[in-house]
């Protein structure tokens, strides 16, 4: 529209006459809303999946790895690393997953920051060198497998960690807490494939070097697959780095804090089974070839309880799940105290299986529930997992001087036990002080109340828009 030099609107095309002077303009507003001021969350797609597939294969193989610990501290008590005890051996796979799980605190900001890409790159990277390395070790020689199996490998898994299971909520929203099991069930299958091969090759005629080798081949190509299947979605938060604001701000999050605690302290206890529980059976005289499989039933029943209470999470709520199964879990590890015999062996490894993998699966989750704002979950989430490294590091190697060298079964027990049921308790506050934002009843559902982790939006603006005035 344009005016005259008089100050008079020019007549439209259609021959409508001219307006006086005298007829002033009215102004009305209208709002146009600006393009990607709030981004859609599509829950699904072939990115959606593929990147879940990514994450499933990088929990495959860093934490799945890890937590096949226990194969390789029963080979190295009895055959490779001899000369250390049982206390001293448990610091490689205590070591290991500390600092994944400690590792979260910097890649977790990383990949707020968007150094997603470098992260899973690199820490694949690390991954595959420190296996290699690790193959390269020599017998009794401690401190070539605490660098490579303690150190580098736990350097590239904390770098790939809590980015892999953070990226889904670039992704999905209301099946968002779906999507998360489906990634940590990788660590379950890995947990269950890497024992069966390790035990089946470092005890043949391929030999320590050789048997992790091939290990490493595995992993190497499911890392790499891994990484191209991955893909961001949303841009990386453009606000200033405030980590220590964002961690003041949690510190003052009850719910939160108690939520960390609680996973710190269940941390220090839930792994004596992971660890112990083949040269547990071996120790009690079971059949070696079976004794061999505990872990691998161990974690079968932990896949399946990572993924029923994933999905059961959808309707009782995620909070809830986690207490249930954190105290029954907490019941199985002093049950540890009474296993003697196949059948014992079995039930209690199904079972706390079960349980284990419910509570490891929905972590990620919980912690997500427990924060209000998304673009600190990167930050709170990895602080959590640092701090549950506390657990990791000082549980087992207290199990092994428990334990000593008589294997006295019952002090480790009761330790692990206490440990994990003062954890439940913890959970059991949180579910029951926690009030979620927007919840409209008791039983909420957690994975749609959780508010989406984009950037903070530009809200549509008011636009003048000029119009004629009516004659």
């Amino acid at each position: 529209m344009t005016t005259s030099s008089t100050g008079q609107y020019s007549a439209a095309a259609s021959g409508q006459e001219k307006r006086p002077e005298s007829a002033e303009p009215t102004i009305t507003l209208e709002v146009l809303p600006r393009p990607n001021s709030t981004p859609v969350i599509p829950d699904g797609g072939f990115r959606a999946w593929a990147t879940v597939a990514g994450s499933f294969l990088i929990m495959f193989c860093g934490f799945g790895y890890g937590s096949s610990f226990g194969v390789y501290q029963d080979f190295y008590v009895r055959e490779y690393l001899v000369t250390s005890s049982s206390s001293a051996i448990s610091w490689i796979g205590s070591v290991n997953i500390f600092i994944i799980l400690a590792g979260g605190f910097i890649s977790g900001r990383l990949h707020d920051r968007g150094y997603f890409y470098p992260l899973m790159w690199g820490g694949s990277f690390f991954i595959i060198l420190s296996l290699f390395m690790l193959s390269l070790a020599r017998p009794n020689q401690f401190y070539q497998v605490f660098l490579a199996h303690g150190i580098a490998n736990g350097i590239g898994g904390g770098m790939t960690y809590v980015p892999c299971v953070a990226i889904i909520s670039h992704h999905f929203q209301r099946r968002r807490a779906l999507a998360m099991t489906i990634v940590a069930s990788g660590s379950s299958l890995g947990a269950v494939i890497h024992p069966i091969m390790l035990n089946n090759t470092l005890r043949s005629n391929l030999g320590f070097g050789n048997a992790v080798r091939a290990s490493a081949g595995l992993v190497s190509g499911l890392l790499i697959l891994a990484c191209l299947l991955l893909r961001t979605r949303l841009p990386p938060s453009k606000e200033p780095l405030h980590m220590w604001q964002t961690l003041k701000k949690a510190g003052r999050d009850v719910p939160y804090v108690v939520g960390t605690f609680g996973l710190v302290i269940f941390t220090t206890g839930y792994y004596y089974p992971l660890f112990f529980l083949q040269l547990n059976a071996v120790e009690h005289g079971i059949d070696s070839t079976f004794a061999f499989y505990a872990l691998v039933i161990m974690n079968s029943a932990s896949a399946v309880g990572r993924i029923l209470p994933g999905i059961l999470s959808q309707r009782v709520g995620i909070k809830l799940m986690v207490t249930v199964a954190s105290g029954l879990g907490s019941i199985l590890i002093f049950a540890m105290i009474a296993m003697h015999d196949l059948p014992s062996v079995v039930s209690i490894g199904v079972l706390y299986g079960f349980f284990a993998g419910g509570v490891a699966t929905l972590m990620g989750p919980l912690f997500t529930v427990l924060t209000d704002d998304m673009t600190e979950l990167g930050t709170r989430m990895g602080a959590a997992f640092a701090f549950s490294g506390v657990g990791i590091l000082l549980g087992p190697p207290i199990d092994g001087v428990l334990l000593t060298d008589h294997f006295v079964w019952w002090r480790p027990a009761v330790f692990s036990g206490t440990m994990a049921g003062v954890g439940f308790l913890c959970f059991l506050t949180v579910l029951i002080i926690h009030k979620p934002r927007g919840a409209v009843s008791d039983n909420d559902k957690d994975s749609e109340l959780v508010p989406v982790p984009v950037p903070v939006p530009i809200p549509a603006t008011p636009v003048p828009v000029l119009t004629e005035a009516e004659p």
